[in-house]
């Protein structure tokens, strides 16, 4: 009877294992895989709105590429800040601040973030919303779920963005960055659903609309840990805060850097 036992949560684990989409380094095998994973999407709870859009996506081959060419980061931070233009962002962002400062005084009110903090990822991620994206969001999520490099890590935003479809948050044909990114700040769907806001207060979160990016992003920031009238240069609670937003050392210095460039 113990053996039995004991090979009973083997036996699940082997058929969990069995139900899990296979990932795949090649277009050859992504119309197999999104059989499987709208199996794994209806048990997460996504609806056949979400579960009719995945089966119309189709394989990114431009995302893959820019996955594999990651070369930024790799830079030094001067040569990072050279390329992304940080003395400009700065700049930007005071003039900003300087013509709005009620709407950003706001934002530091409702969620503790400041002003300076908002508009270095507002600038770092599409040049205060200059350009959002070329891509298709779904269409990207899904690749890179499928993309055996780090479907773990893509997986929860793939199964986000399918409920924004169901819930009428996001269509099939929204367009991002090549990472599925989405809106003003670049939100990735799972946080997007999970942190997003309605900051003009009519009944929606919408990410392309700058106040609600910026109330979604203040709020992200908040949950992970933000210390309101605390500093956020290195060693500090909130520096650290700045890596949930991305890992790369070079950003999370530009933005601490950028921010305090703005709010000085």
């Amino acid at each position: 009877m113990r053996a039995l036992a004991l090979s009973i949560p083997a036996a699940i684990g082997l058929a969990a294992a069995a139900m899990a989409a296979p990932c795949g380094n090649s277009a050859s095998g992504f119309s197999a895989w999104k059989t499987a994973f709208a199996a794994e999407a209806a048990r997460a709870g996504v609806g056949p709105r979400g579960l009719s859009a995945l089966a119309a996506t189709q394989y990114a081959q431009r995302t893959i590429n820019a996955d594999r060419n990651q070369k930024s980061f790799r830079l030094s931070y001067a040569e990072f800040c050279r390329k992304r233009g940080c003395d400009a962002i700065v700049s930007q962002g005071r003039q900003r601040k300087a013509r709005s400062p009620g709407f950003y005084a706001a934002l530091e009110r409702a969620y503790g973030v400041p002003a300076g903090v908002l508009l270095a990822i507002h600038g770092m991620e599409t040049g205060f919303g200059r350009f959002m994206g070329d891509s298709n969001v779904l269409n990207a999520t899904a690749t890179l779920t499928y993309d055996c490099r780090r479907p773990e890590f893509f997986r929860p935003h793939l199964i986000g963005a399918l409920k924004m479809i169901d819930r009428g948050m996001m269509s099939p044909a929204s367009i991002g960055a090549m990472h599925g990114e989405l809106g003003h700040t670049q939100f990735l769907p799972g946080n997007a659903l999970t942190y997003g806001q309605d900051g003009n207060g009519d009944g929606r979160i919408d990410l392309t609309d700058m106040t609600d990016a910026l109330a979604s992003t203040a709020n992200y920031l908040r949950r992970k840990g933000w210390r309101p009238g605390q500093p956020y240069q290195p060693g500090s609670r909130n520096f650290e805060v700045l890596k949930e937003w991305n890992a790369a050392s070079v950003y999370q210095r530009a933005l601490a850097e950028i921010g305090t460039g703005i709010d000085d």
